[in-house]
């Protein structure tokens, strides 16, 4: 682990324990997440993917590690402090990184001239969005996605599994045991 990765992670805590409304774990995601999230898209085909709830960007490295060079990906992150580290940590011309809601998945698609995406990869902390929201999200994650797409979500707990379900009737489930905490995978495809 680098010293960089150190700082990042002291970042991450500070963040969490300030803003728990936010940030829904108390340590960045493990590898073994990360791979088992993003070994559900297609890198191949994909041109667009969206990634809710960036954080300090383990996906993000992740989905630019995978993705073709013409890839478009972008980042919604409403945390200011990840926000920032974020646009510290990533030079990539793939990348949109975006101070903006989830919520507001449509708008930025049409102001970015996006009809439809590959895959919606969430590491939005379901369970402390307020429902209006939270319903807000899945339905235009839903909405975004092309046929076949993906959309994939960690989470803590199974109280999001119903709400998923209703946008996702064919979702499928995992599990990560070696993260901390240990985290349900949904995946639904549109």
């Amino acid at each position: 682990m680098t010293t960089k990765d150190k700082a990042h992670g002291r970042r991450f805590l500070k963040t969490y324990f300030k803003e728990k409304k936010q940030v829904g774990a108390i340590a960045p995601s493990s590898r073994f997440l990360v791979k088992k999230m993003c070994d559900r898209i297609d890198f191949e085909n994909a041109s667009v993917i969206l990634e809710l709830g960036p954080g300090t960007g383990v996906f993000t490295s992740e989905l630019l590690r995978r993705a073709k060079k013409d890839t478009k990906i972008i980042l919604f992150e409403l945390n200011d402090t990840f926000y920032e580290m974020l646009k510290e940590k990533f030079d990539d011309s793939r990348l949109i990184i975006l101070h903006k809601s989830a919520d507001e998945i449509d708008e930025v698609m049409k102001e970015h001239g996006i009809e439809e995406v590959d895959a919606v990869l969430s590491s939005l902390p379901l369970a402390v969005i307020p429902d209006a929201i939270r319903k807000k999200i899945i339905i235009k994650s839903y909405e975004a996605l092309k046929d076949g797409g993906v959309y994939v979500q960690y989470q803590y707990s199974l109280n999001a599994k119903k709400l998923i379900k209703k946008k996702f009737p064919n979702l499928k489930m995992g599990f990560a045991t070696i993260n901390i905490p240990p985290a349900f995978i949904y995946c639904g495809t549109k």
